[in-house]
């Protein structure tokens, strides 16, 4: 996945029924930018076992290591 620039962003946010102007979505394309540039090394690798939605289901479970 590649960091999200202005016009990405607006997109997105549009579609979320939360548009934003030009200058609100080129700060908010600054601030995540590098949160992308840290997993940049490990994008596309991590196992979809990972995916956040089942710690929940996990945690209910009982399930220890």
């Amino acid at each position: 996945m590649r960091k999200p620039d202005p016009a990405t962003i607006k997109a997105m946010a549009e579609i979320a029924g939360a548009p934003v102007n030009d200058e609100e979505a080129a700060r908010i394309a600054n601030s995540i930018g590098p949160g992308f540039d840290g997993f940049a090394p490990i994008s596309g690798r991590l196992p979809f076992d990972l995916e956040p939605a089942t710690y929940v289901a996990v945690q209910l479970s009982g399930a220890t290591k």
